[in-house]
């Protein structure tokens, strides 16, 4: 868990802007240039994004020959390098190892973001699936909060803190290095794709706490035997399968959504209104601090809800929540210097859109992306999520800053628009995964692919059922639909 502690940096920017001056001051002896100065900047801050997306893209070969808990051992590498060298920039008075750094923790970031709820999602039980899936992203609510606290000014937020803060991020990696071996492997990793069944029913007893794991062996098999024609499929044989249609363009809507819904823009004008309702500029960082606070609060509560209401309730009233409070956020920033009240509305606004993300935008989609697909398909589908999810966020930190340059607070009804088109395509076709096993799912994506799906039971039954040259004729004509 400790892995989901990313790179989430709440330090002042302007102390790192003032040693890449310094250095390049003291290098060239002349002050940078100030569209040089935008340049560096733009690239440290848009690296970890892009790294994010070449992690994303190197899920598949990873998991597939490594196994998931041996994919986050390596991942580790990635963050502690990252960390050395970020924590060492200052000393050795470089700011180029900075944006190398951030390009490294991106792919760490973005190896870590899909492999952790694939990897949960494939051990946790059907009934505590979705909890399960949720709770990576209550660690990184509370890896930002932790974060944004010790980035305090009074902590280290300052100009001889910001290094020791850049080196922290190592810390969790080295945590997980060192217990995660003690962790079983992923059942469905060890059954499905490397055939050891001893190894899968070890693993499946020793987290579920007894030995009848039965029904689970046989789930698997099943799911197993469905799969045993396609292999593992790449990207781009994932993304030509009619079978696999609809899940496919559902994670790329939700994770497009989430990331256009507008979550950074929040974020950036967060300080600015919270001045405008008249908290001092010293004092914006701690109703930051609140803000972070709140967000781990309403994770918190995802958890516990998921499996009671479901993932399409969360889904479509989190987008709703986003829709909603954009719109309002709108109409209270341009009015905000006519109407004393609307900046306090504004706060209203920002407070609802982080909970409507935090219980639905930033944590489901992950979990619809472990559940909508089977064992040969998921890595290619976490490359492809993962790959949207990075490009989103990298589009986002690049466009935004010219879109309220040109928009102003008009921007949000962009966002606005992305959540409604979100949670209308939710309603009309993502189906409620709750309390489901894999191969359910499966079979009722199959009826909007419009292709069938013969089990193994159902064949064996058909087999016994029919003469015994016509059921091997019928055997065939089922592999062949598949």
């Amino acid at each position: 868990m400790f892995c989901i502690l990313l790179n989430m940096l709440c330090i002042s920017f302007q102390y790192m802007q003032d040693f890449y001056n310094k250095t390049y001051t003291d290098r060239h002896g002349v002050f940078m240039d100030k569209n040089f100065q935008t340049l560096l900047w733009s690239l440290t801050v848009s690296m970890f994004p892009l790294g994010g997306f070449f992690g994303s893209l190197m899920v598949g070969p990873l998991v597939n020959n490594c196994g998931r808990k041996g994919t986050l051992l390596i991942n580790n590498l990635f963050s502690i390098v990252a960390a050395v060298l970020m924590g060492t920039s200052e000393i050795a008075k470089t700011f180029e190892v900075i944006i190398l750094s951030r390009v490294i923790m991106g792919i760490y970031a973005g190896l870590a973001s899909n492999v952790v709820p694939m990897f949960l999602g494939e051990m946790a039980p059907k009934n505590l699936r979705g909890a399960i899936g949720v709770v990576p992203q209550l660690f990184i609510t509370i890896g930002i909060l932790i974060a944004q606290i010790l980035g305090l000014n009074s902590i280290l937020g300052n100009v001889e803190g910001w290094p020791v803060l850049l080196g922290l991020t190592g810390i969790p990696s080295v945590i997980q290095l060192l217990t995660l071996p003690f962790f079983p492997e992923s059942p469905r990793y060890l059954l499905i794709q490397k055939g050891n069944e001893d190894q899968a029913r070890q693993a499946l007893q020793r987290l579920r706490g007894w030995d009848d794991v039965d029904d689970e062996i046989e789930e698997m098999r099943l799911e197993d035997q469905s799969e045993k024609e396609e292999g593992q499929l790449s990207v781009l044989t994932l993304c030509t399968f009619r079978g696999l249609r609809w899940q496919l363009i559902s994670i790329v809507v939700m994770m497009m959504g989430q990331q256009l819904s507008g979550v950074n823009a929040v974020f950036y004008y967060a300080d600015r209104i919270f001045q405008s309702a008249g908290v001092e500029t010293n004092n914006v960082q701690y109703v930051t601090v609140s803000i972070g606070a709140i967000n781990v609060v309403m994770t918190c509560l995802a958890v516990f809800i998921v499996e009671s209401l479901g993932r399409r309730i969360l889904l479509l009233a989190g987008f709703g929540l986003c829709c909603g409070s954009c719109a309002v956020l709108t109409l209270a920033l341009n009015l905000q210097n006519t109407v004393s009240w609307m900046s306090y509305l504004s706060i209203v606004c920002v407070i609802l859109y982080i909970i409507g993300h935090a219980i639905g935008a930033s944590p489901i989609p992950f979990v619809m992306i472990t559940e909508m697909f089977l064992q040969s398909s998921r890595p290619a589908a976490f490359m492809v999520g993962g790959s949207v999810h990075w490009l989103c966020n990298f589009a986002v930190g690049l466009l935004f800053l010219y879109m309220e340059a040109g928009l102003g607070a008009y921007s949000f009804l962009i966002f606005c628009a992305i959540c409604l088109i979100t949670m209308v395509y939710i309603f009309f076709v993502v189906p409620e995964t709750k309390n489901k096993t894999f191969m359910e799912i499966n079979r009722i994506m199959a009826k909007r692919n419009k292709v069938e799906i013969q089990t193994e039971k159902e064949e064996l039954m058909d087999i016994h059922t029919i003469p015994a040259g016509q059921a091997e004729k019928k055997k065939e004509i089922s592999n062949s639909d598949l």
